[in-house]
C-alpha cells in the first residue's frame, strides 16, 4: 500500500467504555507470504476458513416469521399446465345422439296428418334428451327442410312429440311425400 505510514493505530470502545489503541503492522515485508513452512501452513488454514464462510454465506441465521394466526394459509405455488404422455381414452366417445337416434318415427296419426296439410307442420316422435336446436339440425340434416319453429311435448306413455312447423319455402305435404309416410 504506497500512501499508508508503516503503523496504523485503531482504537476500540470496549466493554466498559474506555478506548484503547492497538497497533496493526502493515508493513510490506510483512504483506508478501514467507516462504517457510509455518507460515504457509498458516495461510493454508486461513485459506480454508475464508473459503468455508464463503461457501456458507453471509445470511446464516434466518429470521422465523412470527405467526399472529392460528389459521395456516397455503401459499400460491407454481402450477404447471398438464402435458399428457399419452391419451387416456384409446377411442374418442362417439357422439350419443345424432340424427337418425334423435328423430325416432314420423306420427301417421289423423290430426298429424292434419297438421300437415292445414298448418305447414310434421309431426315427429323424437328422443327424450333431444333438445328444439338438437331436432331442428337433425330435420335440416335428414330432410333438407328449413324449420321456423319446432314445440315439444312429452307423451303420457314417456314419449316426447315434436311439431316441426317449416317455413313458407318448403311445402309439409311435399315432404311426407318425399319421407314416405303419405
Amino acid at each position: 500500500i504506497p500512501s499508508c505510514p508503516s503503523t496504523l493505530r485503531a482504537h476500540h470502545k470496549t466493554h466498559a467504555g474506555t478506548s484503547t489503541s492497538s497497533s496493526i503492522n502493515l508493513d510490506p515485508s510483512s504483506l508478501i507470504m514467507a516462504k517457510d513452512p509455518k507460515s504457509t501452513k498458516k495461510a493454508a488454514t486461513q485459506a480454508k476458513k475464508a473459503a468455508k464462510a464463503n461457501a456458507k454465506g453471509t445470511r446464516t441465521q434466518r429470521s422465523v416469521a412470527v405467526r399472529t394466526n392460528c389459521t395456516f394459509r397455503r401459499p400460491n405455488t407454481l402450477k404447471l399446465k398438464r402435458s399428457p404422455k399419452y391419451s387416456r381414452k384409446s377411442v374418442p366417445t362417439r357422439q350419443r345422439l345424432d340424427h337418425y337416434q334423435i328423430i325416432r318415427q314420423p306420427l301417421t296419426t289423423e290430426s298429424a296428418m292434419k297438421k300437415i296439410e292445414d298448418h305447414n307442420t310434421l309431426v315427429f316422435v323424437v328422443d327424450w334428451r333431444a333438445n328444439k336446436y338438437q331436432i331442428r339440425d337433425a330435420v335440416k340434416g335428414l330432410y333438407d327442410v328449413k324449420a321456423e319453429k319446432i314445440n315439444t311435448l312429452i307423451r303420457p306413455d314417456g314419449q316426447k312429440k315434436a311439431f316441426v312447423k317449416l317455413t313458407q319455402d318448403y311445402d309439409a305435404l311435399d315432404v311426407a311425400n318425399k319421407i314416405g309416410f303419405i
